[in-house]
């Protein structure tokens, strides 16, 4: 029987009726899973979840076109219209004939085991008599195991970054690369396009050996590519994401060469700095185009660069991007100069080196895009044919960094993301995984090379320095002070008048200073430890390099200046950090002044422009002779004027106040307070000298008097206050002064490891402290020498280390890091400066932390990336790495905080008991709460907070605000000023809330767990792969491949397991076989169980699905499952589960999903496409939100390695239930000729 594709124009038209045999109806009409696939289209989209959220009768109107695998299939004892049933939906009325009905359970059963025939229809759904008693749904048997076996299988074997050895594929041009390089294991999935494109290097290159076949192969690709255009016309554009040591600058060296043996003399290179210059010289020089200039545009000027007087006709014009939006007084622009010069046919190079400082082109919601950005874009824009290269390490590891990627024609006309959000949007949507899919993409269409030195060979340890006492004791104090001090200006802001604009610029520089101080101190706190290990290989005969990312040279300057050259100590970095702040930010109010006899004059002035003269007669009087002093010829005409005298026009307004005459108008006195005329005979008493300028009636004169005596109460209290200010400031600074704080690490360590002679430095700071020969007291000195330009010292340096001894330097490397930049691909960066191509052996790294909140973790995550990165952990390999892959500052970070910001503040309750409490003692959690609750007000993460009184008495209540809630950065930074008690305790909850968080995310199947790796014994590939979409740009194909896999254990290979465990010693005693407490449709379950490397933790192996990625608690494994003693019984019960999952799932023949459910099942169908994901990304989309699982709706990027040739694909997981439909929405398939 076939069914129509289409739906039927009206809900309310009956389906087709189904052919029946007589009155039975037969097999093949209830549509088994297996037939399904062949017999029925795809339902479509408006005809099978009817059934779905039914309550009414009157709801059922529609017939049930298709038939929907979560339902049950049973045939209307009246019309025989076969229905889809939700699984106990008891009574409900057939959509055709109306007719009410009622599911007979008991005949149910027999419908649905697979052998007997069907009985007749009439008795599985019956006719009702009128108001019959509903019928009890059925009790659905829940599976623990199934269910438990299904979460496994979603999240799938998690991959780290894995990195392979790299190799050119398709190109065997030039020398080896002098060190092993590494590319992700998912980009080396995937071939880059033929390589077509003839260099005219290429004999120059093969004689000079310049560049490596690595570089080579960039330049080839980078050539190709060059050669296309975008569908709007400009021409595309290459990425080289190469980390360090891999040799961008001599790569784009390689291609400025090659374009100008092609006539394109032309080039502009940006970057980040101007000194960069001089390695873009050094690079040319070194492939062998010395004669091609290169003009830094910093030192040019404004006007024509072809002109005259410029004089630059060709070469490369090197630029960094804060000169790319620069512009001068006259307002020419840099970038309109640029453009001019390059001229409107320009096909040369335009080269955006370390382009992610582009970034924040699309910024996050709520800040602006940054000018660098626009400028970046404007210049592509204005030059359509330039040949772009954009070069970054870190462009693709944020999506958000690829704004500025235009010509890469990954979003706009003829993809399917018209604007750069919409690609954002798909990207974030599809986490980790999508990132590395648009990688490879970007590879297989040949616009993309990521390669990276490989860490073999380098060794790691993570060293835990824990504070030494009287550390710990310093550091205790240190952050009471800091909590008294924000206390202390807190109400000293309160005295200021004119606080608003200042007070915010102050808690800013407080928080700031806060956070400077502390990692200050985190560095301290590590000096002993690192003085130690780096003397001790010495003794090894090692040499050592010791990392940290501040020098302290700002407060050693602010200090000799201060203090002079010559010291008794060194100084100590937080102390000046203190009482820098201290001196300069202590909110003080203003110092008062004193007024004299000129300040009442000023008074009475000031008065009087106050008021407008207006007459007691009420007529509006022109002031004769005062204006207000913001006129111009205030100054000319001040002092010209004699008496009473004005011009003519004013005449009729001059009268006397007082007689109200206006004779004798020469004679008239005005006031000079509130310019009231008088008769000088009219006053009592009557005036008969002279008067002065600035003459003052009678009430004038005694406002004046009155103003000026509180005035001088008011000057006594705020000289008062100022000087208590004062007093308290000079207070906190003897205290600051007395406070026992570390001294500055830089010159602590080289102090402590034989002073400059004995260290070489190479940092950018321009003087040091260095201990006098007698031992007493340290003198500043600079850097350099007589010989030696400060510019050159570090290069001095340098060839001190490397050239030590007299021989060269080729002793191993041991890398001490004292500070650790907050991410780890800054971390690598810095790491990069030890391991470089090239180098004799590989550098050791020791990863110093204390054990203050977050550094033991974060030195973990960078740990972790170096292991990924090839490099060896030292130490116990038992103890396994900690959880660290996670980023804090991730989705499910930035949600823990808010969790945990909540409990905290009593909004909700903490999903966990913190740290220190138990459930039993609800007084411990109280107590936390109250003290975690203190601490943030202490570092001002909760604000406006008040002691309640009353029934709250004690209790602190206060807001955090929205923006802080979900700031993690701040949260880390801000606890690193807590004593190390609370600081810990606070870490060790939101840790374990982010944990639970993931955890549950895991279950719900919402983690993004980047790439999962699909582990099977056996994996083959089933078929020819079908090509399903070709791209028209590179010819590079999306390509479907159908994969068997078989995922079981026999019996011989556990056991097996098992003897081996045993026979190394290292089992416990609860290694072994067990078989599950309950039963589910009549059989158990069963597994082998051994320790893992956690300690009570196993590791569970299925005879159906293999080993487990979770391990499972010694104490969940004896609940839910019993040893089993004898050996026979586990063979009988393991071989049969292994025979029974080879067809079957773990929910039983009965499965509502039929044939396509996988869960525990031993072979599976894998559906994966590979090749060109991002052209076909909308129609995938599009099929997987149909799906009916939670888990399946998701895309999901996949690695499969075949176990027979070893191929390895990568690509995204289509589910079984939805091919029928991408290859429908895809259109046309056609088989790949081989």
């Amino acid at each position: 029987m076939t069914q129509p594709s289409a739906p039927p124009p009206l809900a309310t038209q009956p389906s087709p009726q189904p052919h029946s045999a007589g009155g039975s109806v037969q097999m093949p009409q209830m549509l088994p899973p297996e037939l399904m696939k062949k017999a029925v289209a795809p339902p479509s989209h408006n005809n099978n979840n009817m059934l779905n959220k039914i309550t009414s009768p009157s709801q059922l109107q529609a017939p049930a076109h298709g038939v929907d695998p979560t339902k049950m299939q049973l045939p209307c004892a009246n019309c025989k219209a076969i229905l889809n049933v939700p699984h106990g939906l008891a009574r409900f009325q057939c959509p055709q004939c109306f007719i009410d009905l009622a599911v007979d359970l008991s005949k149910i059963k027999q419908l649905f085991h697979p052998p007997p025939a069907i009985p007749p229809p009439s008795r599985a759904l019956l006719p009702l008599p009128p108001l019959p008693l509903p019928v009890p749904p059925p009790p659905e048997e829940v599976n623990e195991v199934a269910i438990e076996v299904e979460r496994e299988e979603d999240e799938g074997g998690t991959v780290g970054e894995t990195f392979t050895d790299y190799r050119p594929t398709k190109l065997s041009i030039g020398p080896p690369h002098p060190d092993p390089i590494v590319e992700t294991s998912s980009l080396s999935a995937v071939q880059p396009p033929e390589p077509i494109y003839d260099l005219k290097t290429k004999d120059d290159l093969e004689s000079t050996r310049a560049l490596s076949c690595l570089q080579i192969e960039t330049l080839v690709y980078a050539c190709q590519r060059h050669l296309q255009h975008l569908p709007n016309g400009a021409r595309a554009g290459f990425f080289i994401g190469d980390g360090a040591g891999v040799g961008k600058g001599r790569t784009v060296a390689g291609l400025i060469w090659e374009n100008w043996r092609h006539a394109r003399r032309k080039a502009l290179w940006i970057s980040v700095g101007s000194d960069l210059k001089f390695d873009a010289r050094r690079d040319l020089d070194d492939v062998g185009a010395a004669h091609i200039e290169v003009h830094a545009l910093n030192k040019l000027p404004y006007s024509k660069l072809d002109s005259k007087s410029v004089g630059v006709r060709e070469g490369v014009v090197f630029l960094t991007y804060s000169s790319l939006i620069a512009s001068s007084e006259k307002g020419r622009s840099r970038l309109q100069q640029l453009v001019q010069w390059c001229g409107p046919e320009f096909d040369g190079l335009l080269i955006f080196d370390e382009c992610h400082k582009a970034k924040n082109l699309i910024p996050e919601a709520g800040s602006q895009p940054t000018r660098t950005g626009e400028a970046v874009l404007d210049i592509q824009a204005r030059l359509p044919g330039a040949r772009v290269i954009y070069c970054s390490a870190t462009g693709a590891s944020e999506p958000r960094n690829l704004g500025y990627m235009v010509r890469l024609g990954l979003w706009g006309d003829g993809t399917c993301f018209d604007v750069f959000q919409k690609f954002l949007g798909a990207l974030e949507k599809g986490g980790v995984g999508a990132l590395e899919l648009v990688a490879m993409d970007m590879k297989a269409r040949g616009m993309y090379v990521c390669r990276t030195l490989s860490y073999k060979g380098a060794e790691f340890e993570i060293v835990e320095a824990p504070l030494e006492p009287e550390m710990m004791d310093m550091y205790k104090k240190a952050a009471e002070f800091w909590a008294e001090l924000r206390v202390e200006l807190l109400s000293a802001s309160t005295f200021l008048t004119n606080d608003k604009p200042n007070s915010s610029q102050l808690w800013r520089v407080y928080w700031s200073s806060h956070q400077r101080f502390f990692r200050h101190m985190c560095m301290s706190a590590k000096v002993p430890a690192a003085v130690r290990i780096a003397k001790q290989a010495l003794t090894e005969e090692m040499c050592v390099v010791i990392g940290l990312q501040s020098t302290g040279e700002a407060r050693t300057e602010e200090a000799v200046s201060k203090y002079g050259s010559e010291l008794d100590d060194f100084i100590s970095g937080p102390r000046e950090l203190l009482l820098k702040f201290v001196e300069e930010n202590y909110p003080l109010p203003e110092k008062p002044e004193q007024q004299g006899e000129e300040g009442v004059k000023e008074l009475q002035r000031k008065r009087h422009s106050a008021t407008p003269g207006v007459s007691s007669k009420g007529r509006v009087r022109k002031a004769a002779r005062w204006k207000p002093e913001s006129d111009d010829d205030f100054d000319e005409g001040f002092g010209t004027d004699s008496g009473g005298e004005s011009n003519g026009s004013d005449d009729e307004f001059q009268i006397c106040e007082i007689c109200n005459s206006e004779e004798g108008r020469k004679k008239l006195l005005q006031c000079s307070c509130c310019g009231q005329l008088v008769h000088p005979s009219c006053l009592v008493p009557p005036v008969t000298d002279v008067v002065s300028e600035d003459w003052s009636c009678h009430s004038c004169k005694e406002k004046t008097e009155e103003f000026l005596q509180q005035q001088h109460a008011y000057l006594v209290e705020l000289t008062k206050r100022y000087e208590t200010a004062l007093e308290r400031k000079s207070k906190i600074l003897e205290i600051i002064r007395s406070l026992d704080l570390p001294n500055n690490p830089l010159d602590d360590i080289i102090d402590q490891l034989g002073g400059p002679d004995k260290v070489a430095e190479m940092t950018g700071r321009r003087g040091m402290l260095v201990r006098a020969t007698n031992g007493k007291g340290v003198t500043y000195l600079p850097r350099n020498s007589k010989d030696v330009t400060m510019e050159m010292v570090n290069m001095h340096e340098k060839q001190l280390f490397m050239d030590d001894r007299r021989a060269k330097n080729q002793n191993r490397r041991v890398h001490l890091t004292l500070e650790l930049p907050w991410s780890a691909d800054r971390a690598i960066q810095q790491f990069g400066r030890t391991h470089r191509s090239n180098q004799a052996s590989a550098p050791m790294y020791r990863l110093l932390f204390t054990n203050l909140g977050g550094e033991r973790r974060f030195a973990s995550i960078v740990a972790k990336r170096l292991e990924s990165l090839g490099a060896l952990t030292q130490g116990d390999r038992r103890a396994g790495p900690s959880l660290s892959a996670y980023n804090y500052d991730s989705a499910f970070g930035k949600k823990a905080l808010m969790v945990m910001y909540r409990g905290i503040m009593e909004q909700d309750t903490l999903p966990i008991v913190p740290p220190g409490c138990s459930s039993e003692n609800p007084e411990t959690v109280q107590d936390f709460i109250m003290k975690a609750k203190a601490a943030l007000v202490s570092v001002g993460i909760v604000r406006d907070s008040v002691l309640g009184n009353g029934k709250d008495y004690g209790k602190l209540s206060g807001r955090i605000i929205d923006s802080d809630m979900h700031d993690v950065g701040r949260f880390l930074n801000r606890i690193l000023g807590l004593p190390p008690d609370i600081q810990n305790r606070l870490f060790d909850l939101f840790v374990s809330i982010l944990d639970l968080l993931v955890q549950n995310a895991r279950i719900e199947g919402n983690l993004d767990s980047g790439i999962v790796d699909m582990k099977a014994n056996i994996i083959e590939l089933q078929g020819t792969p079908k090509t399903v979409h070709i791209d028209h740009m590179s010819g590079a194909p999306t390509v479907l491949f159908t994969f068997t896999l078989d995922r079981g254990i026999t019996w011989e290979s556990a056991s097996t397991m098992l003897e081996e465990k045993q026979k190394d010693g290292l089992g416990s005693s609860s290694d072994g076989f067990y078989e599950s407490k309950r039963e589910w449709l009549g059989r158990r379950h069963y597994v082998l169980a051994f320790e893992s490397s956690a300690s009570g933790m196993f590791k569970i192996v299925r005879p159906a699905v293999g080993e487990s990625v979770r391990d499972m608690p010694l104490a969940e494994l004896k609940n839910k499952y019993r040893k089993l003693l004898s050996l026979e019984k586990a063979r009988s019960g393991w071989e049969d589960e292994y025979e029974v999952s080879s067809k079957q799932c773990m929910h039983g023949p009965n499965c509502k999903l039929g044939n396509f459910c996988t869960v525990g099942r031993r072979q599976q169908e894998v559906n994966v496409l590979g090749g060109l994901i991002l052209p076909v990304w909308g129609t995938i989309e599009k099929a997987l939100s149909k799906q009916a699982r939670q888990s399946q709706k998701r895309l999901r990027v996949v690695r499969l390695e075949t176990t027979t040739d070893n191929k390895r694909i990568v690509g995204l997981l289509v589910p079984n239930a939805a091919v029928e439909s991408v290859l429908q929405d895809l259109a046309w398939v056609q088989e790949i000729d081989d």
